[in-house]
């Protein structure tokens, strides 16, 4: 029997790889594993663990904040940037297409890599991650794109002994159609935490709020999260 691990952030993405994992594999198989890389609130944690406990599956969390000690990323706690309330294409016209500030330097990376230890120690022979095309467009999320996934995929198949390969569903996909997706599979929306901030609502300015509204809206619906559903 195959099992999966699904690298789960606690937002729509990863959520709605959650759903089509446990679709796939049943939620006896497989494993959702949360990463801690110093953001500055734990939202998002809280909203990983609320979606894991709704499908009944495994949940290990791993601290990676060490390693981005050095780092400015606005994301983090210690850094003295401030999020941006733009939007990505609006905060791309100001890098001169280098990464906008919330960029985690090679954080999927280094998530992936990190994943691949504990799904072989798991017995998994899969690894999902919910990366997009918006995040990737002009280059704001690098470690988003099809080039890096495909590189990456092809090092942690031959790194384990071609016993374990990686999935992203959603590469080629836009952030509408991830959430066409996750409402096919009534995905547990209400549950996900997407914001920068970490306030006791959404702020509804920073880049991925706009995106998330932007999503939901294509899809001819308000965001389930916002609605308190």
């Amino acid at each position: 029997m195959k099992k999966a691990l699904v690298l789960a952030s606690g937002g729509i993405d990863s959520t709605t790889c959650l759903a089509l994992a446990v679709k796939e594999y049943g939620s006896e198989n497989v494993v959702a594993l949360s990463m801690f890389y110093g953001q500055k609130h734990d939202k998002e944690l809280k909203a990983a663990r609320d979606v894991a406990a709704y499908y009944g599956v495994a949940y290990k969390e791993l601290d990676l904040s060490l390693i981005f000690a050095d780092s400015k990323c606005s994301l983090l706690s210690h850094s003295e940037e401030e999020i941006p309330t733009d939007s990505y294409a609006q905060q791309l016209a100001q890098t001169d297409g280098k990464p906008v500030s919330t960029y985690v330097p090679f954080r999927n990376g280094l998530f992936l890599a990190s994943a691949a230890s504990i799904a072989l120690s798991n017995d998994c022979t899969e690894i999902y991650y919910g990366a997009h095309s918006d995040d990737a467009a002009g280059a704001a999320y690098p470690d988003c794109s099809e080039v890096f996934n495909m590189a990456m995929s092809a090092a942690i198949f031959e790194g384990s002994g071609q016993a374990l390969r990686v999935h992203a569903p959603f590469v080629s996909m836009t952030k509408a159609d991830v959430v066409k997706t996750g409402l096919e599979l009534n995905a547990p929306y209400h549950l996900t935490w997407s914001c920068y901030e970490g306030k006791e609502s959404p702020c509804g300015k920073c880049g991925t709020c706009i995106d998330r509204a932007k999503a939901f809206a294509e899809n001819g619906m308000t965001d389930p999260a916002l609605k308190g559903e």
